[in-house]
């Protein structure tokens, strides 16, 4: 069975979502390598057909409800046991189980490490441009004064 392109962009929507990446039609263009018209049309049949919406021009996001995130504490023993706690769950976990619970959780603690530096990232550059633009605008603002004097 051949996937469709409407699937394969909402699985890109969705892939990308669950990454907390912006999802524009420029972005899902580049990635399945589609044109922009055939990304157009899939978004907007998605969009119509209740699978997705738009949260502002040209950004997507699917339409997939996830119950809330329940509350996750992890605590240590001290004969080297860890005790996790997932709302009335309990696992108390040897240490080699909880070396192994980490083991095939390090992907998710990479994604989420790469998630929190994007962000990061996007509000450092925020400030720096709205710095530029106040010294772009006390610049323009002293060579007024110059001219004048």
């Amino acid at each position: 069975m051949q996937i469709t392109n409407k699937q394969r962009v909402l699985d890109a929507v969705i892939d990308l979502h669950n990454q907390e990446q912006i999802v524009t039609r420029e972005t899902l263009s580049k990635i399945l390598d589609l044109k922009q018209t055939i990304i157009d049309d899939n978004l907007t049949t998605l969009a119509n057909d209740g699978e997705i919406h738009r949260i502002q021009r040209g950004v997507y996001v699917p339409t997939i409800i996830h119950k809330p995130a329940r509350v996750i504490t992890r605590s240590g023993l001290n004969d080297g046991c860890v005790v996790i706690e997932i709302d009335r769950l309990v696992l108390i976990l040897t240490p080699k189980e909880a070396r192994e619970l980490g083991k095939q959780m390090m992907g998710d603690a990479m994604q989420y490490s790469n998630i929190e530096i994007g962000h990061h990232a996007a509000q450092a550059t925020a400030n720096l441009e709205l710095e530029f633009k106040n010294m772009r605008k006390a610049i323009r603002e002293m060579s007024k004064n110059q001219q004048t004097v």
